[in-house]
């Protein structure tokens, strides 16, 4: 005896109804019951072996590094089973989706870009250290093209569990190893990390570093380790440094912002906007020069003009 088949765009509740209320079907099945048995058996069967109507289920989502791989899965239940039959029943199909991610800064406005930066020298060649060490120029070069700066550690007094931010920029230059470093001020460490920079009380820095073997040499008159190359992995802001010549030389983000200077000229002396703003970055950098000698005179009256602003 034929029995209806299911189409391809027919769902389960259309095919069953067609199937009880066929001609043969009910010349056959008298009992409305066992119709409905061999209509529900037909359309089981029938679609065992098709994935058309299969529902795609997100089972799993893993975050990498820059992705999000997300895995599917495929389920058959039969309509009469139950939820644990169900979930043992599940046939699995894994797909994996790459979804590229990116963080952007909220609120990131031109001004405070620089808010809550230092710069300084992680380490200074050619002069020893405490601990007998003398670093020379070019010692930092392949280590610093084989790892980014983002990639150095910004430590607290060598913490490797107190990560107070990252470094922008980290460099050579023909007399040391120049670091730009970003806090992060919405952690505690790094808010106070920042608080004790721009008074002055925490100003050191030092390097943690793997020596290559190859590249160490002894001068025992001067009873001194020359090192020739390193593997940088941290730079920390520690109390007392290792090289007492290796310190933060600028904060950013000092009691007055770029903006504050901006607003308080523009109040005080009736400047423009632009002529303000540009007024308020000349000012800022003069005060980033606050501990050399020969802008002392200025910078003592940049601090005067600075009380007067904020009265």
């Amino acid at each position: 005896m034929p029995i209806p088949k299911p189409t391809d765009s027919e769902s389960r509740q259309q095919f069953i109804n067609r199937c009880m209320g066929d001609d043969t079907m009910t010349s056959e099945y008298t009992d409305s019951n066992q119709r409905l048995s061999v209509c529900t058996s037909e359309y089981n069967s029938s679609k065992e072996d098709s994935t058309q109507n299969d529902e795609k289920h997100v089972r799993a989502v893993e975050e990498t590094e820059d992705s999000y791989i997300i895995e599917f899965g495929k389920s058959k239940p039969d309509v009469e089973e139950t939820v644990n039959e169900m979930e043992d029943s599940k046939e699995v199909e894994k797909e994996s989706i790459e979804i590229k991610s990116s963080i952007k800064a909220y609120n990131d406005d031109e001004e405070d870009k620089d808010y809550g930066t230092f710069e300084g020298y992680g380490s200074v060649f050619g002069n020893k250290d405490l601990g007998n060490d003398v670093i020379e120029a070019g010692a930092f070069a392949k280590s610093l093209k084989r790892r980014k700066p983002q990639n150095v550690k910004l430590l607290y007094q060598h913490k490797s569990d107190m990560p107070i931010g990252v470094f922008d920029e980290i460099r050579e230059d023909d007399h040391g190893l120049v670091v730009k470093g970003r806090l992060a001020l919405k952690t505690q460490a790094g808010a106070e990390a920042y608080e004790l920079l721009k008074m002055g009380a925490l100003d050191g820095l030092s390097i943690g570093f793997r020596v290559n073997p190859k590249e160490v040499s002894y001068d025992k008159r001067g009873n001194k380790r020359i090192i020739k190359e390193v593997d940088l992995m941290e730079v920390s802001l520690v109390t007392f440094p290792m090289n007492p010549q290796a310190t933060v030389r600028s904060v950013k983000g000092e009691d007055i912002t770029i903006r504050e200077w901006e607003k308080g000229l523009r109040d005080a002396f009736q400047l423009s906007r632009s002529e303000a703003k540009m007024c308020a970055k000349a000012l800022d950098e003069c005060f980033d020069q606050r501990d050399a000698v020969s802008n002392s005179d200025l910078v003592e009256a940049i601090k005067n003009l600075t009380l007067t602003l904020k009265s």
